[in-house]
């Protein structure tokens, strides 16, 4: 693929060197020159110096025939301009790396369709998802990250208490707006269907409204479950998304940072999460407020360094657990030795994440769902493609698929049997990996 990235720092130099891996044409744009040539010896890229935000720069980069433009460099700002007008020069596809919770927020405007952006992914969000992932297992966060975080996905365990056990999907009377994507049985993860009877043991991938989340855990009597202790250090963008992430989600989370107003702002906006004002980096704060406790502890304070020195002061407490964010290359091999058990790098998460929107045509990102077979894929709806001549519940499920979102326009929503798709929709599905490109060609192909 033809592949255009706006700016040369740590993010784009690292998905540059991805690209490259891979075989694809790219093309790196800084206003640095120092940046650019570094680009040029260190890589096989065309590598350009000057504003990603300049038509004129872009134009000389072969914008109108690019696949897609990844504006990764670290203005906001610039990263928008950039995308967009990427796009409207004739780029496939266009993403850009945001910090501000603002460009996130669809509830004030809706930055990415007005600006005609594919997506707008922010690298701390994306750290804070990584770091769910390892908590709460099953590739939820995965799910998330396809859902724009505009579907609640719950992680459902059913247990003794619960009438479901022994029951079949269709016979547990859920809202139409509730789905069952997958269910995980002695190891194995598998796309659920209306007829499978479900059994103590088995781990739920669920989504639903935010508004029916109550209903759900009702359902399975998992209000009283006994919760994971969470201990966050850093209340930040990172600390803060994981700790909405993981709230209500069977933990109990305690967060603490150290700027009063923060920890304000924090405790406004997360109503199930204890916040604490505290330096993490002492170990007399640790130590009195209870990390020996925790069943994780988690840094993301913003530094490499300080993150380290609280995991290890963490781990010399007896936290079981340890998690840092470390973005240094050079501090990977000493992590583990140091007694951290996941370091999650910022800058790999953003190209992973930007790796899985490699895809062509109508497809817009396909990624395999952590420890299974099964392909998640978010797809735009072809015109005049045969999945739009009638309702969902007329499809044909022999090749063994769940939808799980649809999006149209703004609005995002778990589809109903009574729902029949249109041009343009872009729907989230479930496929086992044999059956992906057949339903890949189902969904865009037009009707002979």
């Amino acid at each position: 693929m033809n592949i255009v990235v706006l700016g040369a720092g740590t993010v784009g130099m690292s998905i540059a060197k991805l690209l490259c891996d891979q075989g694809h044409s790219v093309t790196i744009i800084d206003n640095n020159p120092a940046k650019t040539r570094l680009a040029n010896e260190q890589l096989d890229v065309r590598a350009l110096t000057g504003s990603a935000s300049m038509s004129s720069v872009l134009f000389q980069a072969g914008i109108a025939t690019a696949d897609i433009c990844m504006a990764v460099t670290g203005d906001d700002e610039t990263n928008i301009i950039g995308a967009s007008l990427s796009k409207a020069m004739g780029a496939a596809r266009a993403i850009a790396r945001v910090f501000a919770p603002v460009y996130h927020d669809l509830s004030t405007f809706d930055y990415a369709e007005h600006f005609r952006i594919d997506r707008m992914l922010s690298l701390e969000q994306l750290t804070a998802l990584e770091l769910a992932n390892h908590l709460r297992d099953l590739g939820s966060a995965v799910v998330e990250q396809f859902a724009y975080g505009g579907l609640e996905v719950h992680e459902i365990i059913v247990n003794e208490k619960s009438h479901a056990a022994g029951k079949a999907i269709f016979d547990l009377k859920m809202k139409p707006t509730t789905r069952i994507g997958t269910i995980t049985r002695d190891g194995k993860m598998r796309i659920a269907r209306a007829d499978y009877e479900l059994q103590v043991g088995d781990r739920l991938l669920a989504f639903c409204r935010p508004e029916d989340v109550s209903a759900l855990k009702s359902q399975f009597k998992q209000g009283n479950a006994q919760r994971r202790r969470v201990f966050i250090a850093g209340g930040g963008e990172t600390g803060f998304h994981l700790a909405r992430k993981l709230q209500s989600h069977r933990f109990s989370v305690t967060l603490i940072d150290s700027d009063e107003k923060r920890c304000e702002y924090l405790a406004n906006h997360l109503p199930q999460t204890q916040v604490i004002h505290g330096n993490a980096s002492h170990w007399e704060v640790l130590k009195e407020e209870g990390v020996d406790h925790v069943d994780t502890f988690v840094a993301c304070l913003g530094n490499d360094e300080n993150n380290i020195l609280a995991g290890v002061e963490a781990r010399d407490m007896g936290a079981p657990e340890i998690m840092a964010v470390v973005s240094r290359p050079d501090y990977a091999n000493i992590t583990s030795k140091l007694g951290i058990d996941v370091a999650v790098s910022e800058r790999e998460v953003m190209a992973r994440n930007i790796i899985s929107y490699l895809q062509a045509g109508n497809v817009l990102r396909r990624e395999t769902l952590p420890g299974s077979d099964i392909d998640l894929i978010e797809l735009e709806v072809g015109n005049q493609s045969i999945a739009t001549q009638s309702a969902l519940a007329d499809f044909d499920l022999r090749m063994n698929f769940l939808i799980c979102a649809l999006m149209r326009k703004e609005h995002i929503r778990v589809p109903e049997a009574s729902d029949q798709l249109k041009h343009g929709d872009h729907i989230v599905l479930l496929v086992e990996n044999h059956n992906a490109e057949a339903l890949i060609n189902f969904f865009t192909k037009a009707v002979n």
